[in-house]
């Protein structure tokens, strides 16, 4: 199946569900994105906060299947 087109005009949204709270990897357990993550999002690009994302949703995944 084909990627959607993705507009790359369109400023890529923070995941922050406001469930701020860091596991003892400090990966928040919220958003899944690291303390790193989190810090640098502010002023990355969209094509880096897109990476944070695919990167959050493997470690989202990966938690649900050793739950």
């Amino acid at each position: 199946m084909a990627k959607p087109v993705i507009d790359q005009t369109v400023r890529v949204e923070s995941p922050c569900i406001r469930k701020c709270t860091l596991d003892d990897d400090d990966i928040c357990v919220g958003c899944f994105r690291s303390l790193d993550e989190i810090c640098a999002w502010g002023g990355a690009s969209n094509g880096e906060r897109r990476e944070v994302l695919e990167l959050a949703v493997a470690r989202r995944q990966l938690k649900a299947g050793n739950a």
